[in-house]
This record gives structure tokens, C-alpha cells and sequence, in this order.
């Protein structure tokens, strides 16, 4: 198995519900370490560069009203194969199609407030997680 790092965000959302604990229980039950976190407060100009990629598509002005409407918590995620793991946990992206037991079925009310954002892949996961963090934040787990 290859060990991965990802990027995950807890969403206004679900930090509003105050189930950040259940969801990080939720990661960890399934072997996965966090190995960076921070809560913080998204700028309009922080939601814009993060979901550039997102920038011509229709959605991407309530995507970024929603990311600063309220505090996230950004982490960073580590274990084997955490990428696609983590993306399995979470399940999928709209919450009605999403398997039971997974933090969206659980947590989410809709497909815009979804409850959490993982890396979908392992370039992306590099560049997100540098996007919230600097290499001396991550904390490596040795015991």
C-alpha cells in the first residue's frame, strides 16, 4: 500500500452542526492520522484562489459564498492510499447519492453544503494541502 497525504475541509456547514469531532472519528476509525489542522476563517480572496479551477463554471460564485460563510477546519490526512480512502469516507459528492454511513449520507444537507472537500487525486492533494500549509506545519505521526 502507499502511504498518501490529502487534503480535507471541513465545510461552514458542518462546523455550524459542531460535528467536527464525529467526522475527524469518522477518518480515524478508518486509519487515517491527521497530521495538520487549523480552523480559520476563509477570505473571499483565499475561496477564490482555492476553487479557481472551478472559476467558468456556473457554480463557482455560491461555491465561494458558502466556503466564507462561517469557519472551516482545513487538515491534512495521512495513511495508506488516504486519497482515494478518504474520497470513500466521505462519499459521494451529493448527499442523496451517497452510500450510507458515509460523512455526506450522515452530515450533508445538499449537494452545495456537502459537508467536507477531499483532494481527488495525488498532484492535487500536493498542491492543495501547500495551498493551507507550509511542509514545517505537517506533523509526521512517530508513535
Amino acid at each position: 500500500m502507499s502511504q498518501e497525504r490529502t487534503l480535507s475541509i471541513i465545510k461552514p456547514d458542518a462546523v455550524s452542526k459542531n460535528v467536527v469531532g464525529q467526522i475527524i472519528s469518522m477518518f480515524e476509525a478508518k486509519g487515517l492520522k491527521v497530521v495538520a489542522a487549523k480552523m480559520m476563517q476563509l477570505t473571499q480572496e483565499q475561496a477564490e484562489g482555492f476553487y479557481e479551477v472551478h472559476k467558468e463554471r456556473p457554480f463557482f460564485n455560491d461555491l465561494v459564498k458558502f466556503m466564507i460563510s462561517g469557519p472551516v477546519l482545513v487538515q491534512v490526512l495521512e495513511g495508506d492510499n488516504a486519497i482515494a480512502l478518504n474520497r470513500e469516507i466521505m462519499g459521494a459528492t451529493n448527499p442523496k447519492e451517497a452510500a450510507p454511513g458515509t460523512i455526506r449520507a450522515t452530515f450533508a444537507s445538499s449537494i452545495d453544503e456537502n459537508a467536507v472537500h477531499g483532494s481527488d487525486a495525488p498532484e492535487t492533494a500536493k498542491n492543495e494541502i501547500s495551498f493551507f500549509f507550509k511542509d514545517a506545519e505537517l506533523c509526521p505521526r512517530t508513535r
